[in-house]
């Protein structure tokens, strides 16, 4: 017979997740800076430490500016933003206007391999408050290091992807879909929680 194993160690130690129950961390809660969306997450904002996955249907939507008071807080206490790879180069005036700390923010051009490489190496180092990367066509595989990534340097991974992956299986703690016309969010996926029903408005954008 085989030895007795508690439950609970397995629960501490991560050997098996438990579908209901948001992932265990240390790191601290990470509010969107938009009350309606942070009302209906399970953390009340982005997962903390984990890789959250933002769909569009094409750029330029305001995907960018969902993030600007989450990396407003961020690079306020001084905790660098990492962008990699972005398809066009961030408009800094916007970003400047939205309080985000611009001296704490870096921008690495790379292809999509060398992308996917330097956000990983940037998330799995403990020395950035959140990265942003492009994977368009990433593998579960090459998603799935990313997530450890995040969850091993204590850091916000997010990815913008495009909107057709939106059925396929993905390893993000959190999955959005940002929508134009009107500006709304829809929560594909949120673990700990089922997503809502409806997706929640959101105040104009600014570019992005």
């Amino acid at each position: 017979m085989g030895a007795v194993v508690a439950l609970d160690r397995l629960l501490a130690d991560r050997t098996v997740w438990r579908g209901n129950a948001p992932p265990r961390t240390e790191a601290p809660a990470q509010p969107t800076g938009f009350p309606a969306l942070d009302a209906v997450l399970p953390f009340g904002g982005w997962p903390p430490a984990s890789l959250s996955e933002v769909l569009t249907a094409c750029d330029g939507v305001g995907e960018l500016a969902l993030l600007w008071p989450t990396l407003a807080r961020l690079t306020a206490a001084r905790r660098p933003v990492v962008v990699v790879g972005p398809p066009y180069l961030p408009y800094a005036p916007a970003w400047h206007l939205a309080g985000v700390a611009l001296d704490h923010v870096a921008v690495v051009r790379a292809d999509e391999r060398g992308a996917l490489w330097a956000a990983e190496q940037c998330l799995r180092s403990s020395a950035c408050g959140a990265v942003l990367c492009w994977p368009a066509r990433a593998t579960d595989q090459a998603l799935r290091r990313l997530q450890v990534a995040s969850e091993t340097g204590q850091a916000l991974g997010i990815a913008f992807r495009p909107e057709r992956v939106a059925d396929n299986p993905s390893p993000a703690a959190l999955r959005l879909r940002v929508q134009g016309n009107p500006r709304r969010v829809q929560v594909l996926k949120c673990r700990g929680a089922n997503p809502p029903a409806h997706s929640i408005p959101l105040p104009p954008f600014a570019l992005s």
